[in-house]
């Protein structure tokens, strides 16, 4: 009782340890996996509070040139400054919301730490003086942009001059701040580390931009309570593998010892190979049992040795083939080749709605034939109907066929289950079109057959116009439904060598082989108006008109996908920034910083 006791501990022991190494693994891995994740959700927050701040900044610069428009076409304002009327002006300026600085016969010199949006005053082609509204750069201003932002109550939006913290942080006013554009780095601030992003300078301050700090404890805090979850769910596992090892060791002790009884009853001679025994456990008593048996299945062994050997082969080709392909094509063919070897059939089919494969002979040229018939059909799904032809099956060879057909159709499954993951991998599964890796493949394909066939090739991005509004005031079904009718209204429009995909959020892009600048500009100025007369029924009685703002760009201005991203992104936002509702393409935004360049020298 005690060696079967020990045994047991053994088979425990053992299957604990197989167990702890591909667990540990498991939990490193998916902890490694789950700080990035972490790390990334609070980066894209970062990110987006950071785009929409600059957003709000340009808001401002926005309303401040539409008051000083408004101002300067009122009469009142032209009569005080075409009379210099000095009490007039100031009741102007006091009653004015914001800074507004109405000057007689000069213009605004603009103080620091401001800027101003101003607008001359012309009367018979004299310059009767300026109207301008001044916005000052502020604490005010920060925390403005910061509640615009969406960025969290623990997230930070600061300014930054020369390296240091001027505005949005009143207790690190003055700190040494260097935080890189473009990404996100770690960075010590008053002694807490913090994911850091800043944006490009301002042109207006000059020399100042915007930067967005998180702390770091957020993510690493989140990260560590999976952890311990995870740890948890270990031990739990672990102890469970433990249970389970201790009830199959008992089944196998007690196995085992009917199985060297049995053995040993029907020993009655002896084999020339004997088995080494060792020790005094159950697996030595079966080496003693089947060495007394030895010498009555000697030739049986040796008759059956080539069969087996014949099966082995046969069932190992076959797996092999199975396992190297997820073509169902190949797959039905070497599902009846190998079935015809393995079985020693004259031929064999298979054969379903659409299709028909066969091997050797099937149709019985050879006499009447015995005929072996297997539905391949699992799960609902049927892959049709495997025949095989032959003389005569023996037992064996109709055991062989059986199990053949079970692998065939868990191959067949295999291979229509990859199919459909295949597709899955490449497709938005709310939209049906390309997804963000599907188009990255593509635009970088795409890109490098125009440049080596030097043709054009336009890339557009398109973003809807105030999506959140949709999800806030409708539901997000709604804001699903609007998705939907987009990507359908992209597929219908596009051509079968364009690649239309949905490059994330509310956002899509469309890759137009062949297709200049040009040309991309009349396709998205199509779908915009095609979009702007296609209402979106989210209800019985509503439907919503949807908008969306187009930027452009093409192969050869920008010869890389990052470039070309770049400047169909910076278009875009060009689109919105001027109003929405627009295509704006890349050379729009080089004439426009252009234009701008050279009013400022």
């Amino acid at each position: 009782m005690n060696r079967i006791s020990s045994f047991k501990v053994k088979l425990v022991v053992y299957f604990v340890v197989l167990a702890l190494v591909p667990l540990t693994a498991a939990f490193y891995g998916f902890s490694s996996v789950n700080r990035r994740s972490e790390e990334r959700r609070v980066d894209a927050r970062v990110q987006a509070g950071l785009r929409a701040a600059l957003t709000a900044y340009e808001d401002v610069l926005a309303n401040a040139q539409r008051q000083a428009t408004a101002l300067a076409r009122e009469s009142r304002v032209q009569e005080a400054l075409r009379t210099g009327d000095r009490v007039a002006l100031e009741r102007i300026q006091r009653t004015a919301p914001g800074d507004v600085r109405l000057i007689r016969n000069a213009r605004l010199r603009v103080p620091p730490l401001t800027t101003a949006r101003s607008v001359d005053v012309y009367a018979g082609g004299r310059l009767l003086g300026q109207v301008s509204v001044v916005v000052h750069f502020d604490g005010g201003l920060v925390r403005h942009l910061s509640e615009r932002s969406g960025l969290e109550p623990v997230d930070r939006l600061v300014a930054v001059r020369k390296g240091r913290i001027l505005l949005g942080w009143q207790q690190l006013r003055g700190a040494p701040l260097r935080a890189p554009t473009g990404h996100t780095a770690i960075l010590d601030v008053g002694g807490t580390e913090y994911r850091a992003l800043a944006a490009e300078p301002l042109s207006e301050p000059k020399a100042l931009s915007f930067v967005v700090l998180s702390p770091q404890s957020l993510a690493s805090n989140a990260a560590s309570s999976t952890e311990h979850r995870l740890m948890t769910a270990l031990l739990i596992a672990l102890l469970l593998i433990a249970l389970v090892a201790y009830v199959l060791s008992r089944s196998v002790v007690s196995r085992l010892r009917h199985l060297a009884n049995a053995a040993t009853a029907i020993a009655g001679g002896r084999l020339s190979q004997r088995v080494p025994v060792q020790g005094r456990d159950e697996f030595a008593a079966l080496g003693r049992s089947f060495n007394q048996m030895a010498t009555q299945l000697e030739a049986r062994v040796d008759e059956l040795e080539t069969a087996r050997g014949r099966l082995r082969d046969a069932i190992a080709r076959f797996g092999e083939a199975l396992e190297a392909t997820h073509d169902p094509e190949n797959l039905r063919e070497v599902i009846v080749e190998s079935a015809v070897e393995a079985t020693g059939a004259t031929g064999g089919v298979l054969e379903s709605e659409g299709f028909r494969v066969t091997a050797g002979d099937p149709g019985n040229s050879h006499g009447p034939d015995e005929r072996l018939s297997f539905s391949l059909t699992t799960g609902g799904n049927s892959f049709g109907r495997l025949v095989l032809n032959g003389p005569a099956f023996s037992s064996d060879a109709r055991e062989l066929a059986g199990s053949l057909a079970g692998q065939a159709v868990i191959a067949l499954e295999n291979a229509r289950l990859h199919a459909i993951v295949e597709q899955q991998a490449l497709l938005d599964g709310l939209t049906g079109l390309a997804n963000r890796r599907r188009s990255d493949e593509m635009l970088h394909l795409e890109l490098s057959r125009a440049a080596r066939l030097r043709a054009p090739l336009a890339f557009v991005l398109l973003d809807l116009d105030r999506f959140k509004s949709i999800n806030d005031q409708f539901g997000h079904p709604a804001g699903d439904a609007v998705l939907s009718e987009v990507a359908a209204l992209l597929a219908e429009t596009v051509r079968e060598i364009d690649v239309a995909s949905r490059w994330g959020g509310e956002e899509f892009a469309l890759i137009l082989p062949g297709t200049d600048l040009e040309g991309g500009l009349q396709l998205a100025e199509r779908l915009r108006a095609a979009l702007g007369a296609r209402p979106v029924r989210v209800a019985a009685e509503t439907e919503i008109l949807v908008t969306a703002s187009f930027g452009v760009a093409a192969f050869p201005d920008h010869e890389t996908e990052q470039g070309l991203f770049a400047a169909a992104d910076a278009a875009l936002f060009e689109a919105k920034r001027s109003g929405r509702n627009r295509v704006v393409s890349d050379a729009d935004v080089r004439r426009t910083a252009s234009s701008e360049s050279g009013k400022t020298s």
